[in-house]
């Protein structure tokens, strides 16, 4: 696995990390963030989106990622697109 590591958390302390990666071998971002609560996840789960299947499926998860880390977001999806994955 070829990961290269883009950003973490700014306000980030000694208690947990969102952190962002590109898999440049699958084409991937990585993403390492905060475990939803059960009622986050069961509003995800009962979220209706057209052409698919309600719930989650249990090889995925619903993680949170603070919103001061869209500028790392950002640079994670230019990294991906210029490396053309």
């Amino acid at each position: 696995m070829a990961l290269r590591f883009i950003g973490i958390d700014p306000d980030t302390g000694q208690q947990g990390s969102p952190t962002v990666w590109v898999d440049e071998e699958k084409g991937e971002l990585v993403l390492q963030g905060w475990k939803a609560d059960g009622d986050l996840e069961a509003e995800c789960a009962a979220f209706e989106v057209p052409g698919h299947t309600p719930g989650i499926p249990q090889h995925e998860a619903v993680i949170r990622i603070p919103v001061r880390m869209v500028q790392t977001l950002r640079k994670a999806c230019d990294v991906a697109e210029r490396a053309g994955l």
